[in-house]
């Protein structure tokens, strides 16, 4: 629902009352908390988004099918720790990231660019954009290891990382400084969009749910309501970005540093299209969304509440 010229975005009101550095804090600390439990979904989308990468359409093995009985192959390879694979990695992303993407988000509201037509999707692309720069390093190890299992249930580039501390040394020696960033061009447009999409939507949706007055204004649950509906638009313009996102992250490289895959974005959309179809960009759908819609849910709620405490806490004690 758009709003009227001049007035605040839904949702914008408590975060004029927290400091951006505050927000930095409550941002990370909630994007982590949500990861702990939507980590087991990353590794298996991450794997089926890999499945049958550059092979011919229909003819490739595929040990991951389903949400199910990929959850079940995953654990029965890698025991049930394997759902956890990455976790490290997943949390200093989310960390990096979401701390510099609220942080951001945060001081647009409070210059009033989210008061104006169309401010809180600039607003949160452009926090989006910086946020995954700088969380790049961490998002190219994570899937790195969360690619890796035994041979028979192998799919993509397997990279034999340890732990992150070793993939990141080993990266850095291997292609320098840059070799860290490999894949930024993909993730860059994925949370881009994504960022954009979650805030814009949920400040919407949460508006709509509470003039159709089906709950307690005050309620957590609509906020709740709010970020399932967010979470569809996010995964629909997500999973292509996302797919070629895991795809660039996990590709190998040439001693001089360059994927052995894919040129770039468009290279790998491209390659993607004419190998597996158009539905190859929207591999592990319903997995995203199961992954995002809980991840989304939970950080948005997390985050709101936690700034709502803040604000109330600074009007005590003033």
């Amino acid at each position: 629902m758009p709003m009227p010229r001049g007035q605040p975005a839904p949702g914008t009101e408590a975060m004029q009352e927290v400091p951006p550095v505050v927000d930095l804090v409550l941002g990370a600390s909630a994007c982590c908390l949500a990861c702990v439990f939507t980590n087991p979904l990353e590794v298996v989308k991450t794997r089926l988004q890999l499945q049958g990468e550059l092979q011919a359409r229909g003819t490739y093995p595929r040990p991951y099918r389903g949400l199910v009985a990929s959850v079940v192959a995953v654990a029965q390879a890698d025991g049930l720790w394997g759902l956890q694979k990455g976790l490290a990695a997943g949390l200093l992303y989310q960390g990096l990231m979401n701390s510099v993407r609220f942080y951001c988000y945060s001081l647009a509201c409070q210059a009033g660019l989210a008061q104006q037509p169309g401010g809180i999707v600039v607003a949160g692309a452009l926090a989006g954009a910086l946020g995954a720069f700088v969380g790049s390093p961490a998002y190219l190890v994570k899937t790195q290891l969360q690619a890796q299992t035994v041979a028979a249930m192998a799919v993509g580039h397997q990279h034999n990382h340890q732990t992150v501390l070793g993939a990141l040394t080993t990266i850095w020696r291997q292609q320098g400084l840059a070799g860290l960033w490999r894949g930024v061009g993909g993730a860059v447009p994925r949370v881009m969009v994504g960022s954009a999409a979650q805030l814009a939507t949920f400040a919407s949706a949460k508006a709509w749910v509470q003039e159709r007055q089906w709950l307690p204004e005050d309620s957590w649950l609509v906020a709740l309501a709010g970020g399932m509906i967010s979470s569809v638009a996010v995964v629909a313009v997500m999973t292509p970005f996302d797919v070629v996102s895991t795809r660039l992250y996990n590709q190998p490289v040439d001693r001089a540093g360059r994927g052995r895959l894919y040129g770039g974005l468009a290279d790998c959309l491209v390659k993607i299209w004419r190998q597996e179809g158009p539905l190859g960009l929207f591999k592990g759908l319903s997995l995203t969304y199961l992954r995002l819609g809980p991840h989304t849910i939970l950080s948005m709620l997390f985050w709101d509440k936690l700034r709502n405490l803040v604000g109330w806490a600074q009007r005590q004690d003033t």
